[in-house]
């Protein structure tokens, strides 16, 4: 290659690179400074690359991009660009969302609290997972199908209901038919009569409840000296027993320092007992004593009586040659 097609390609890329540098600082002069963050959830519900990213409803950023996570398939990775200085922190929540019910999904972020720490650029931001429209079909269906369940019980309880009110009814017509209330006054007509013919007795038990009750004052009153008396004759056998209650316990104090008394006389007959008891044992074995041994000089002198005479025993003879 000659000199010129290098100084050629040389200059070519340097444009290039100055053309690439003033159009990225241009961008980022018209958008501002981009702070990368991420999310995962298990539902996209459509989301697409360039969608809004709300934060407290206030947009803050785009997604850049929307894939199945490497390390875990079951759930979406979610790339964002916020803008700086947007306060994301531990306890933000972020979950899809919708501004109204006809415009694109977009990400939802909550704003957390102000005492937890605020995540670090491309930090991972807690998510929520959203019901989806299937979960929402789902469900519908089945309240559907509980809803006709009910109103078929309701129907059979309103039908049994309605029964009971018709009976209910007739039974309140044949109660208030004529023949019955001819039966009601004639019952009525009665009670009147019976309570007429009553009244006198009525009057003369409450009179003779009344005699009752002044026989009962007279007699309460004819009671009470009675029950002085009685009171009386109490307060002077208090007074009696006070008045014995002294000596008896000084009675009382005498036996008992006389029980005292004979308990110690009789434990010194037992001691003087044990006493002679074992002076008589040692009399009777030294008599023991005595007797083996006057046994056995009496044997002694039987089996040699020349012990008396001589202290050694004689040689025995020797036999003639």
């Amino acid at each position: 290659m000659s000199t010129e097609a290098k100084v050629g390609a040389f200059v070519l890329a340097a444009m290039a690179i100055l053309l690439g540098t003033i159009y990225r600082l241009t961008n980022m002069q018209m958008r501002g400074a981009r702070v990368p963050y991420r999310t995962y959830l298990r539902y996209a519900g459509g989301l697409e690359s360039g969608a809004d990213v709300l934060f407290g409803g206030i947009k803050v950023g785009t997604v850049t991009a929307v894939r199945p996570d490497p390390q875990d398939p079951t759930r979406i990775e979610i790339l964002m660009d916020l803008k700086q200085g947007t306060p994301v922190n531990a306890n933000s929540m972020a979950k899809l969302g919708s501004v109204t019910i006809i415009t694109s999904p977009c990400i939802s972020i909550s704003m957390g609290s102000n005492d937890a720490p605020r995540l670090p650029p491309n930090g991972v931001i807690a998510s929520q997972e959203s019901v989806s429209i299937d979960d929402t079909q789902r469900k519908i269906v089945a309240l559907a199908d509980s809803a006709n369940g009910l109103l078929g019980s309701v129907q059979k309880d309103v039908n049994d209901l309605t029964g009971d009110a018709r009976k209910l009814i007739a039974n309140l017509n044949e109660l208030t038919s004529k023949p019955n209330q001819q039966h009601v006054a004639e019952i009525l007509t009665n009670a009147d009569g019976m309570i007429t013919s009553m009244s006198p007795k009525i009057d003369h038990i409450t009179d003779q409840i009344a005699k009752l009750t002044d026989d009962a004052n007279t007699l309460v009153a004819k009671l009470s000296p009675t029950v002085d008396n009685v009171n009386a004759t109490v307060s002077n056998a208090n007074d009696t027993i006070t008045a014995v209650r002294e000596p008896l316990k000084a009675d009382l104090a005498e036996l008992q320092k006389t029980l005292d008394q004979a308990r110690g006389l009789v434990e010194d007959v037992q001691s003087s007992l044990r006493a002679k008891d074992q002076g008589m044992n040692d009399a009777l074995e030294n008599l023991r004593i005595t007797t083996d041994n006057l046994r056995d000089l009496t044997e002694s002198v039987k089996e040699r009586p020349w012990s008396l005479v001589r202290i050694r025993q004689p040689k025995d003879r020797k036999v003639p040659k």
